[in-house]
């Protein structure tokens, strides 16, 4: 400020006007701070657009190594292409909780952000955009493809990551991951020739799930197996050398017969014997196949007789590595008959299925046709039958590599919440299959291994590398890189996001640099019950296999989140709503409140907009209790008020147990009733009791340090709420004090547990416990609240203190507290604990009308008790019902008698 002395004036003088100015100009800013207008509604999307940019600008959420304790959460990587679904914003919504409870705790909170290029998916839409253009996939190089995929991804990918920030989700962007950047993929391509070199991977032909939609081998854990209606068709095979001889077997699947190669027989089945070396024909192609004998075969099931068909079932393909049987492959890699079928060259397998039949039955080999359920395995990314085929693919051995992984759950290294998980992951892992993880698609990591002319093959991370390798295996200096043709297929997706943990800290090409020796292993894991297998096991795996670590500590499994009908979210149900209509409609805070107000870890959430909705109106409930507060005018001339004084200490001591309790849910993941803790605290607790009390008369002033206290515990409350609802505190915490930029309740710390004192707080319960009675005797006898009432009470050894009558005159609005010791004949009564308390309400009720009201009330509850008395009568129901449950009846029968006592009592009082 510029300071101009003028001629003629006075210094002294000018000093004096000059103090007064700032005196002036300092009333007029905390003046216009005081009676800032605050919006009667609170605006979401303007706060929430407001304070993200703040938090970004000001760099909240990054992170970097330092002397503070890591905590670490890595996103689940969404698809590159996808878009926000509800479930997403389930889990997101409880990682960031995490994260932000965390960064207030003092932690270095650092949560990974990042997307998986997701091969199957992403290709079959690539090849879909490039077929409503005319393009097909087979008339490109791989290269052009690429190219396209590339396009299509740099376009589409990473609007999962900004949809996410409208949830609020507080993700350290800077480190944002892709499964097939440089560094992602160079670890990939790493971890895979280094497994090759260890002797772990192989490529065998083997039996494998193949998906005809997308033309790729799957791994068992991508198959969905669905229960279906399907037929069992009986066909007979006529025997050689006999005309009229024939042996039937049955199927659900006739099309495959032209790829027959035995029909087997139990070797104890006696009815079966004469046929011991005996060959049968294929019926349609009459080609000769032998009957053999295996114990495999179940004798009840059918007609006792099995057709073998080694290239599509897995287990006639044992049968036929067993015996020693022809392999003959009906199928082309899209699902149509090849030649090796002989009929129906180039038809669709379920074209076939429906032709085949007629076909049988007018050759004279169709017997007859059941209804039959059976499970059908369906790709889980196409939701295309899949068909068992036999092909060359890389696998991984798993039998070893898993050890560690099951050990390490099983003695709760690494904990499942809820634990019900734990007995899911061991069966799996004690039976787990070698993992097939070749793929035959373009879009992914190309597999490093490079062949030479004569079949045989190195594996290299590059092809550099690989050259010198081949030149060293086969003696030839002469050759070149065009010598070698690598690999054509990529990497199941899952080969990349096993090593994500790792990954994301570039921990697989330098293991020891600064970022992943601080944040490995990460903390916690939020992640769905259906990928236990697919992603959150492996990552256990890879983890022990290159860090000789867990990955994370902890991993909470979400439910599902489902319609009120139970039934899965989807686009083709139209049953799941676009969740960011929702966020617009009901505000981030209020959706993330709705997704984890019924939301059990592991248990699925029905969900319906009642609960965005729900949570909606809690926010403003919050803001109309700001608005409340800072709508006082504030008097450092009164004395604060009794009443006030015990409410401040009340609710101090009831902040240190709600502190506790969040403390110890959050221990034990129990998030959802996390939520609800503070959601009571605030809705009750604070809002209605606390705010309640103190709350001055109308148009009157509070006094200074209550008001002053009531701040500091909003401050505290904020602070507690901010994780769960992170705008609307930010928004509120900025206006409930003068803040400084830079300043934040995202990076301000928690309230720290206190002492609490329980009898007081079980005091303070008997005390609200009393006004409600109050209040339900002013609401059934339509008595005013502006009309003050006398209370008479009877004291017991319990349910009132002296100490709090001050808040039950003020809040009960009584006139007189008269302590009696014995009963108020005549008087509406309710008890607390051992304690009685009468309202003569002669001047405001009808006696007669009451009484009538009483008696009816008796005699319900006297036709309550007999039905309660005939259970407990019940000789059966008494000794072979749960002790729980006898329990509860005998509990009620109690109760009843209680109030029946009491009904007779006032039903005497007023006669």
């Amino acid at each position: 400020m510029k300071i101009i002395l003028l001629h003629g004036v006075h210094p002294f003088s000018f000093i004096l006007f000059t103090f007064a100015f700032f005196l002036v100009h300092l009333h007029l800013q905390n003046f216009m701070f005081c009676t800032m207008e605050i919006p009667s509604k609170y605006n979401p999307v303007e706060v929430e657009n407001k304070w993200y940019k703040y938090w970004m600008d000001q760099g909240f959420f990054h992170s970097t190594p330092d002397e503070r304790e890591p905590y670490v959460i890595v996103i689940p990587p969404p698809n590159v292409t996808g878009v926000l679904h509800m479930g997403h914003m389930l889990n997101n919504t409880i990682q960031d909780i995490l994260v932000r409870r965390a960064r207030m705790a003092g932690k270095n909170a650092c949560w990974v952000p990042g997307t998986d290029h997701a091969s199957i998916a992403t290709e079959a839409k690539v090849v879909n955009k490039l077929k409503e253009e005319g393009i097909e996939k087979t008339g490109l190089s791989r290269d052009e493809f690429l190219k396209h995929a590339w396009d299509w991804t740099h376009k589409h990918g990473g609007i999962i990551l900004e949809q996410l920030k409208k949830l609020g989700a507080s993700c350290d962007w800077e480190r944002t991951s892709f499964t097939m950047d440089e560094a992602r993929s160079e670890s990939v391509i790493k971890t895979f020739v280094d497994l090759y070199r260890k002797g772990l991977i192989y490529r065998g032909v083997r039996m494998v799930n193949w998906d005809p939609k997308a033309q790729t081998a799957l791994s068992d854990e991508e198959v969905i197996y669905k229960e279906m209606q399907s037929k069992l068709y009986y066909i007979r095979y006529r025997i050689e050398g006999e005309e009229n001889e024939f042996v039937t077997i049955a199927t659900t699947r006739p099309e495959t017969i032209l790829g027959d190669t035995a029909v087997c027989v139990n070797p104890a089945d006696k009815r079966f014997r004469h046929l011991k070396g005996k060959r049968v024909f294929v019926p349609l192609i009459n080609r000769p196949i032998p009957i053999i004998e295996d114990e495999y075969v179940d004798m009840e099931f059918g007609t006792g007789c099995l057709k073998i068909t080694p290239a599509h079932d897995i287990n006639d393909y044992e049968i036929g590595l067993k015996h020693n049987l022809e392999s003959i492959d009906i199928f082309n890699d899209d699902g149509t008959l090849s030649e090796k079928a002989r009929l129906f060259i180039g038809e669709d397998r379920f074209v076939v299925k429906e032709k085949i039949v007629p076909e049988l039955e007018k050759a004279g080999n169709l017997v007859k046709i059941e209804d039959y359920t059976n499970k059908v395995g369906f790709s889980e990314r196409t939701d295309e039958v899949i068909e068992p085929k036999l092909s060359a693919q890389w696998f991984l051995k798993m039998e070893d590599l898993v050890k560690p992984a099951i050990e390490n759950v099983l003695n709760d290294n690494i904990r499942f919440h809820p634990p019900k998980f734990k007995n899911i992951y061991r069966h799996w892992m004690e039976n787990i299959k070698d993992w097939c993880i070749s793929r035959q698609l373009w879009w992914g990591h190309r597999i490093p291994v490079f062949y030479l002319e004569d079949g045989s093959y190195v594996c290299a991370e590059t092809a550099e590398e690989a050259l010198l390798l081949a030149k060293e295996k086969s003696g030839d200096n002469t050759l070149t890189l065009n010598s070698l043709n690598q690999d054509e297929d990529v990497l199941d997706t899952w080969f990349s996001s096993w090593l994500w943990p790792i990954s994301v800290f570039d921990g697989i090409r330098y293991p020891d640099n600064e970022d992943i020796n601080y944040y490995y292993p990460s903390s916690d894991l939020v992640t769905a019950p259906d990928i236990i297998f697919f992603w959150v096991a492996r990552m256990i795996i890879s983890g022990y296999e290159y860090r000789n670590e867990f990955p994370f500590k902890n991993v909470y499994f979400t439910g599902m989140v489902r319609d009120s009908q139970r039934r899965k979210m989807s686009k083709s149900l139209g049953n799941s709503p676009d969740p960011l209509e929702l966020i617009h409609k009901y505000g981030a805070d209020g959706v993330r409140v709705g997704m984890l107000l019924c939301s059990p870890a592991g248990g699925d959430l029905l969900f319906n907009e009642n609960l965005p909705q729900q949570g909606s109106g809690f926010a403003t409930k919050i803001w109309n209790a700001f608005r409340l507060v800072k709508n006082w005018e504030v008097s450092s001339e009164i004395e604060q008020p009794e009443h006030s004084q015990l409410a401040i200490e009340w609710f101090e001591n009831k902040l240190n147990r709600i502190i506790e309790v969040l403390n110890s849910q959050f221990e034990q993941f129990r998030i959802s009733e996390a939520l609800m803790t503070i959601y009571t605290a605030v809705r009750d607790e604070f809002s209605s009791w606390l705010l309640e009390i103190v709350k001055p008369p109308y148009q009157k002033p509070i006094d200074a340090k209550t008001y002053s206290e009531v701040i500091e515990l909003f401050d505290k409350v904020l602070r507690l709420l901010h994780p769960f609802m992170p705008f609307i505190t930010e928004e509120l915490w900025q206006l409930l004090k003068e803040r400084g930029n830079g300043e934040s309740i995202m990076v301000a710390s928690l309230p720290e547990l206190g002492k609490y004192d329980a009898t007081l707080l079980d005091s303070f319960e008997n005390v609200k416990e009393a006004i409600s009675g109050i209040r339900k005797i002013r609401k059934d006898n339509n008595i005013a609240n502006k009309d003050p009432l006398a209370i008479s009470i009877q004291k017991g050894d319990k349910g009132y203190k002296e100490k709090y009558k001050s808040i039950l005159v003020k809040l009960g609005n009584l006139s007189l507290v008269n302590l009696v010791s014995e009963e108020v004949k005549g008087a509406a009564s309710f008890r607390v604990k051992s304690t009685n308390y009468y309202i003569v309400l002669s001047e405001f009720v009808d006696t007669e009308k009451e009484l009538k009201k009483l008696e009816e009330e008796l005699k319900y509850t006297k036709g309550f008790i007999n039905s309660v008395m005939k259970k407990l009568g019940n000789k059966r129901f008494v000794q072979n019902a749960p002790e729980a449950v006898v329990n509860k009846e005998k509990v009620k029968q109690a109760d009843a008698q209680a109030k029946i006592k009491i009904l007779e009592e006032r039903i005497a009082s007023l006669k």
